[in-house]
C-alpha cells in the first residue's frame, strides 16, 4: 500500500495544470466516470427524477409521481474496481447499479422457479444498496440488492434477522449521516463485494450477469409531496477494469442467455449454418476456421474476389446480434443484415457492378486510422460501426486498439435499428424517417428501390480483401410484439 496518496481534488488540479504526466494516470488504471462538468457519458432511464450538476457535484433530486430512476452510464462493464464518494438526505433511498440492464423492449425472465416481466426502459441488476435513515432504524448501505429481479441478495434473512440486525449495526457504526461517505465497490469474476468509508460490508457469489452498466439511482417517493426535492449527491466516481476472473468459453452459450433464447450463429468449429453467398455451398477458399476463430484471408484488397461474402442460411427479421471480431492494420469489412445476395452488385455511383459485395445493410468494420474509405462518403459514414454509406457512427464511440476484440451488437426491430460497439450505442436511427429517406436518396443503393423497406433478409460477413478474423456470432430473434 502507498504510503503517501495525493488528495484526489489536488490531483486532478495538477494533472489539469500539467504539473502532472497524463501516463501517471494510465499506470493508476483508474478512469473517470464523471467529469466534473456535465452529465458527457450517462443517459437517464426507466424514471423522470432530476439529475444536475454543479461544482464538481453530480446530484439526483425526488420527483412526485415518477419511477425509480436511474442515470446509467452508455458503456457496459464486467469486472472492475469502482469508486465513489456521495451524500444522501437521510428520508431517502438511493443505490449504485452495477452490471444492470435496460433494454427498449419487454423481456420475460425466468429466475428460481420464479417468471419476471421486465418493462421497456426498465434498469435491473446488481444495486449497492445507499441506506442513510437513522429514524428508520435500518442501516444497509453497503447491502446488495437485484434490483427489478430476486430482491435481497445480503443480507439475505430480512431486516429482523440475525443476518439483517448484525449488518444494520454495523452500519450504523461506519455512516457517516449528512456527511460525505466513500462507496468501494470490486466485481470480479461471480465475486461481488463492498466497502462503506473503508470498512468491508457485503460480500456475494453470483454469476447471472457478468456484465452490464453502471447507474446512479434516485428512489421513487410515491405521492408523498413532503418527500419531493431530497437529493443524493455524488462525486469522484471512478473505475479501474480489471482482468476478466472467469472469462466464459468461446463460441458458447452462458445459461442466462440460452433462457433469453440466444442462439449460437456459428458453433466455432464447422460452416454449418453458412454457405456463401453466391453459391449453395460454403467457400473452398479464403475463409479459415482454426481455433474456435473464423477468418477471412488477405487477397490484396479486392471486394468479394477470393472466397466472396458468406451468408447464413436462415433469413432473419426482428433480432440482436452480437459479432466479436479483430482487425488487422489498414483492414475492411463488415457485416451485414437484410442482406440480399440475389441481387446485384453496385458501384459507388449506384451502377451494376459485375463483381463486389452482396447488397444489404452494413455495419461498418473498419481501421478508421489507415483505410482511405474512412475518409469517403459523406459526414463519416463509412467509418467503423457507421450504417455503410447512409448514417454514421458517434464520433466519440471507443474501439479497442487493431489487433484486439471489439463487439459487435446490432438490435433490429422492425424500421428501428441500433448499433451498438464493445456495450455502447454509437447509432440509431429509423428507416421511415426523413433522415433516413434523405441518406439513401444520396447513397450507392438509390437505385434500389426496395432497399429501405426490407422485412427480412441473410446475416452476411464481408470478405473485402483484408484479414479481419470472427467469433462469439449469437443471435436472440425478437417477438413482434
Amino acid at each position: 500500500m502507498n504510503q503517501f496518496k495525493l488528495p484526489r481534488i489536488v490531483f486532478s488540479m495538477l494533472l489539469g495544470l500539467g504539473l502532472l504526466a497524463p501516463q501517471l494516470q494510465a499506470q493508476d488504471g483508474w478512469q473517470e466516470l464523471f467529469n466534473g462538468k456535465n452529465l458527457e457519458g450517462w443517459v437517464q432511464h426507466t424514471g423522470k427524477a432530476k439529475y444536475s450538476v454543479a461544482d464538481g457535484i453530480l446530484t439526483g433530486e425526488t420527483v412526485r409521481g415518477t419511477n425509480n430512476s436511474f442515470l446509467c452510464t452508455t458503456r457496459s462493464f464486467g469486472d472492475f474496481e469502482l469508486e465513489l464518494d456521495y451524500q444522501c438526505d437521510a428520508r431517502l433511498n438511493s443505490g449504485v447499479q452495477i452490471r444492470s440492464e435496460v433494454f427498449p423492449d419487454s423481456r420475460t425472465l425466468h429466475l428460481n422457479g420464479k417468471t419476471i416481466t421486465v418493462r421497456p426502459d426498465r434498469v435491473h441488476g446488481y444495486q449497492c444498496e445507499i441506506d442513510m435513515d437513522t429514524d428508520r432504524g435500518r442501516m444497509w448501505t453497503g447491502g446488495i440488492y437485484d434490483e427489478g429481479r430476486r430482491g435481497w441478495l445480503y443480507p439475505i434473512d430480512g431486516e429482523k434477522g440475525s443476518q439483517g440486525l448484525a449488518f444494520s449495526e454495523q452500519g450504523r457504526k461506519v455512516s457517516r449521516p449528512g456527511d460525505w461517505n466513500h462507496l468501494r465497490i470490486v466485481a470480479a469474476g461471480s465475486s461481488v463485494k463492498t466497502w462503506l468509508n473503508g470498512e468491508s460490508r457485503a460480500e456475494i457469489t453470483d454469476s447471472l450477469t457478468p456484465m452490464g452498466l453502471i447507474a446512479l439511482q434516485v428512489h421513487r417517493v410515491g405521492d408523498d409531496a413532503a418527500r419531493t426535492g431530497l437529493k443524493v449527491r455524488f462525486r469522484n466516481i471512478r473505475i479501474k477494469p480489471l482482468e476478466s476472473q472467469a472469462a466464459a468459453p468461446q463460441n458458447t452459450l452462458t445459461a442466462d442467455e440460452k433462457r433469453a433464447g440466444w442462439e449460437l450463429l456459428w458453433d466455432g468449429r464447422t460452416t454449418e449454418g453458412w454457405r456463401s453467398a453466391k453459391a449453395d455451398t460454403f467457400p473452398e477458399k479464403g475463409w479459415k476456421i482454426h481455433d474456435g476463430i473464423l477468418t477471412v484471408h488477405e487477397n490484396g484488397g479486392e471486394e468479394a474476389a477470393r472466397g466472396g461474402d458468406i451468408v447464413t442460411l436462415k433469413k432473419y427479421s426482428r433480432f440482436e446480434l452480437k459479432v466479436d471480431f479483430k482487425l488487422t492494420p489498414g483492414a475492411n469489412s463488415g457485416i451485414k443484415y437484410f442482406a440480399h445476395p440475389r441481387l446485384s452488385s453496385v458501384t459507388t455511383t449506384g451502377a451494376k457492378a459485375t463483381v463486389g459485395s452482396a447488397i444489404g445493410c452494413e455495419f461498418q468494420i473498419l481501421d478508421d486510422l489507415r483505410h482511405p474509405d474512412a475518409k469517403l462518403g459523406r459526414n463519416g459514414n463509412r467509418t467503423l460501426g457507421s450504417l455503410y454509406d447512409l448514417l454514421p457512427a458517434a464520433t466519440t464511440k471507443k474501439p479497442n486498439p487493431i489487433g484486439e476484440w471489439n463487439t459487435a451488437h446490432i438490435i433490429v426491430r422492425g424500421d428501428r435499428v441500433q448499433h451498438w460497439l464493445n456495450g455502447e450505442k454509437i447509432l440509431e436511427y429509423d428507416r421511415t424517417s426523413p433522415e433516413f429517406q434523405a441518406a439513401f436518396a444520396q447513397s450507392k443503393f438509390k437505385n434500389i428501390p426496395e432497399f429501405p423497406h426490407w422485412t427480412d433478409g441473410h446475416i452476411l460477413l464481408q470478405e473485402h480483401g483484408n484479414e479481419v478474423s470472427f467469433r462469439n456470432i449469437k443471435i436472440r430473434v425478437l417477438k413482434t410484439n
